[in-house]
């Protein structure tokens, strides 16, 4: 990335090339998770719930009801005193709050409630499920009593104001009689109007008293119960499959986060080109990672067929230059024994060859090798008599970085991706050119398969393989001449070997004497 860009707060790329390297951890939470949610509902079964159907008829009911008088119901059902007279019946000491928390009601149409219990045990669910029908009942029933004497009693009061009344205007009437011929007929006829109205409503209020008094017995008997208090078949398979998602999802979201986050906060590259930037070395080759298991099992797999051809590349970089190599590895320790032994072997056509052996684990040593290669700790005196060496090391964090130009005068550096922290990376890249040991390139160890991203830095072709100090062309009389490279920062496209000898200029037969033939020059016209 170039100066003049800004780098994004959160790069995409990176962040799902880091949760596709950690799939196993997030794929193995979400696994974790169903287990996990598959036993609690296997040790921690649903309680029994018990179901029951009450039919309840509103006095006020109407059709253009939209649900208003159920939801009041459901509301009156949720109450402690409806618990607390539900357990009543029952004779149970159950706190009426926590008897709350296992029920509830649901009006399914406006005439139809559903009440659901659930209990430790199948018949107290029954018998709480039936109490609490019952009491609800009884408590709706009162209520519509008790509403209806209350109106009772209004009308009752309303006459006896009424009947007041028409006492007041009998005495009046009978006040402007005892006049005699001194009455006024006028207010005797609208005295006794009023107390034919006054009868009129004296005996429509009794009516409606004695009515109001009744009650509503429409109410009384239907509202009852429908459906008997029963337990309600749980399906094992559901249960299991719905908690076991639960589980999976709960699992498979916490992994991928934990991922996510991760990736941000340890901030470890894992793209070729953050690697080949942070090293300021270009990477050069890509090697896999050799399945897990015995070694009898192994098949001829990707990544042994890549360590071959990385070592090939790796051993005709050697013959051009007579220089040391060192194989230097970050985090991948097994992978640069196995490309050095490979390298060694390539190399041992030419001549001996001797591998130092300095990696911590020395895992160089332990590895089988054959011709004329030889595995040496450092420090061994054969080291200082080897014609061709290659020295294998570690970039590690502890790493004594004054002894790393003891294994080679260049260096390939073998990286794990994701392994080292930016920080580390630059610290590598910095300690080695402090130390005067040019990186050729980087070999890149288990990389991401859909990692689509340039690893070529261009303003290092004095030390990157492809921009080796010279080409050796021989002549016809086997004269050396070496053809200098420019400092281009294109690719360079090296001659065919066939074009590589230079023809020979063939002598001619001049002779002094001959006159000098002189041409004229052009006239313009």
């Amino acid at each position: 990335m170039s100066a003049g860009q800004v780098q994004p707060l959160v790069d995409l790329q990176r962040l799902v090339v880091a949760l596709r390297r950690k799939r196993r951890f997030w794929l193995t939470t979400a696994l974790a998770g169903l287990i996990l949610g598959c036993a609690v509902a296997i040790l921690l079964p649903a309680p029994p719930t018990a179901v029951t159907k009450i039919m309840v008829i509103h006095p006020d009911d109407s059709p253009t009801d939209s649900g208003t008088l159920m939801r009041t119901d459901v509301a009156v059902l949720s109450t402690a005193n409806m618990a607390a007279a539900a357990l009543k019946r029952i004779n149970s000491t159950e706190s009426p709050s926590d008897f709350l928390k296992d029920y509830s009601g649901l009006g399914l149409t406006n005439n139809v409630m559903q009440v659901t219990v659930k209990a430790k045990t199948k018949d107290d669910a029954v018998a709480k499920a039936k109490a609490l029908a019952e009491a609800f009942i009884a408590n709706h029933t009162q209520r519509t009593q008790a509403a209806a004497t209350g109106r009772s009693k209004a009308l009752l009061q309303q006459r006896d104001q009424a009947q007041a009344q028409l006492v007041d205007v009998d005495n009046q009437a009978a006040t402007e009689v005892a006049k005699g011929r001194n009455s006024n007929a006028g207010v005797l006829e609208q005295l006794y109007t009023q107390r034919a109205n006054l009868v009129s409503k004296i005996a429509d209020l009794q009516n409606q008293a004695q009515q109001a008094g009744i009650g509503s017995p429409e109410v009384i008997a239907g509202t009852q119960i429908v459906d008997a208090p029963a337990i309600q078949p749980v399906s094992k398979l559901k249960t299991y499959g719905t908690d076991g998602g639960v589980g999976l999802a709960l699992g498979l979201a916490l992994g991928l986060a934990f991922a996510g986050v991760s990736a941000l906060v340890r901030d470890r590259p894992v793209l070729r080109r953050e690697i080949s930037q942070h090293l300021g070395a270009s990477v050069i080759a890509q090697v896999g990672v050799k399945p897990i298991g015995p070694a009898k099992l192994w098949r001829r797999s990707k990544a042994v067929t890549e360590t071959s051809r990385v070592a090939l590349t790796l051993a005709r970089a050697a013959r051009e230059d007579r220089a040391s190599l060192s194989l230097l590895e970050i985090g991948a320790a097994s992978t640069a024994a196995e490309l050095a032994v490979e390298l060694g072997r390539s190399l041992a056509e030419d001549g001996p060859v001797v591998l130092v052996d300095d990696l911590p684990g020395k895992e160089v040593s332990r590895l089988p090798v054959e011709g004329n290669v030889q595995v040496v700790e450092a420090g061994d005196p054969a080291v200082a008599r080897a014609v061709r060496r290659v020295g294998v090391g570690t970039a590690a964090p502890g790493t004594a970085w004054t002894d790393l130009s003891a294994l080679g005068a260049e260096t390939v550096l073998v990286v794990k991706a994701g392994f080292a922290n930016t920080q580390w990376l630059h610290t590598v890249a910095r300690q080695l050119a402090d130390c005067g040991v040019p990186i050729l390139g980087v070999v890149l160890v288990d990389p991401d398969p859909k990692d689509r991203t340039d690893g070529t830095l261009w303003d290092g072709l004095h030390t990157a393989l492809r921009g080796r100090a010279a080409v050796v062309a021989k002549k016809q009389d086997d004269a050396v001449v070496e053809l200098e490279l420019s400092d281009e920062t294109k690719p360079i496209e090296w001659p065919r070997k066939s074009e590589r000898r230079l023809r020979p200029i063939e002598r001619m037969d001049v002779d002094p004497d001959a006159p000098t033939r002189r041409l004229k020059p052009v006239q313009e016209s």
